[in-house]
């Protein structure tokens, strides 16, 4: 699971340097800049929570066996997946109705950040 972690987390990190260079280039000039706003919290969120996604990566390796810190890094995957990817989704297309899924990123987000501080307390 470290390497899993280390290298998803990794991928996201390009995805998103790509995601935000696409944004400030591609779409700069077709969305209205409140909706490109909301493109880039997408990004920077998937950044953030890449870098997150290798450091559990690097602790599960320090701590081996913490179902805790495994459970982290997933939730940071489904929230980079449900909170950016419906983001991104929403400022592309115009489907409002996803976000109702953007909230469900947010709270794997808060999840994954808190199993983080109590798997590492537990160690």
């Amino acid at each position: 699971m470290t390497r899993f972690l280390i290298a998803t987390g990794a991928v996201s990190a390009a995805l998103s340097v790509a995601l935000g260079a696409f944004a400030a280039h591609g779409l700069k000039s077709r969305l209205p800049v409140e909706i490109l706003a909301v493109f880039q919290t997408g990004v920077q969120y998937q950044f953030y929570h890449s870098l997150g996604l290798i450091l559990v990566g690097i602790l599960t390796r320090l701590y081996k066996g913490s179902t805790l810190l495994t459970a982290s890094g997933l939730l940071m995957l489904a929230g980079i997946l449900l909170f950016s990817g419906s983001l991104y989704i929403i400022s592309t297309t115009g489907l409002r109705s996803l976000g109702i899924i953007t909230p469900i990123g947010g709270i794997a987000f808060i999840v994954a950040w808190l199993m983080l501080a109590v798997g590492i307390c537990r160690k």
